[in-house]
């Protein structure tokens, strides 16, 4: 965890040395970058997500994580229909990356929930994974998730990650690269949607920050 990933990717340590997401950062800014506009304002309650997808439908694909991997989110619920929605795709978002990786959906799966850079960066992302020959594994819980809308069509989202329990394991031999737990283990996220004409809240844009103040226990 000790040497930054590519632009705006967060990260779980492998034994390669590299730095390698558990969640899937991707976006247009460095780790630090000054948060996107608007960020954080508004929220929702405490209540913990389950792992499972939302039911698929014919304009939503079906995400299925491996057994090992737990991704849990709270504050799934925030009373406003439209916020939910947003909650609820950028979610998805963050599982889809993690299912990719982990071989368990197919990669184009990552145009239904990214658009533009974020497209590009978690497509690079999982490209890095297959170069190290690693995969995920263990829990990974998202929280204080905070959205904002900005109009109709566009919102944005911050949140903070524990990885605290998360780890990358080599895809062949199953050897977990455990790492000590510190600061660095949880991270701020802000991030921009937009809604698409088919109603999927696409991300276009995320921003790390490794080590936040704000979500540290």
């Amino acid at each position: 965890m000790n040497r930054p990933p590519p632009p705006a990717m967060t990260a779980l340590a492998v034994a390669a040395g590299l730095s390698l997401a558990a969640c899937g950062g991707g976006g247009t800014g460095e780790e630090g970058e000054k948060p996107i506009a608007g960020a954080g304002q508004e929220g929702g309650g405490k209540s913990a997500s389950p792992t499972a997808s939302p039911e698929a439908g014919p304009d939503r694909p079906k995400i299925d994580l491996p057994a090992d991997l737990t991704m849990t989110f709270e504050g799934g619920k925030s009373g406003d229909a439209v916020k939910d929605a947003v909650l609820a795709d950028s979610a998805e978002r963050m599982r889809a990356v993690n299912a990719v990786i982990a071989g368990t959906a197919p990669e184009n799966v990552l145009g239904h929930y990214n658009t533009g850079k974020a497209l590009e960066a978690a497509a690079s992302w999982v490209g890095e994974f297959e170069k190290a020959g690693a995969t995920v594994t263990g829990e990974v819980r998202y929280y204080d998730r905070e959205v904002t809308l900005d109009g109709k069509k566009a919102a944005t989202l911050s949140f903070c990650a524990d990885e605290s329990k998360g780890f990358s394991k080599d895809a062949e031999t199953g050897k977990v690269s455990k790492t000590p737990v510190s600061k660095n283990s949880y991270v701020f996220y802000n991030s921009r949607l937009e809604r698409n004409d088919a109603g999927t809240w696409q991300t276009t844009q995320i921003v790390s920050t490794r080590g936040a103040g704000q979500c540290q226990p």
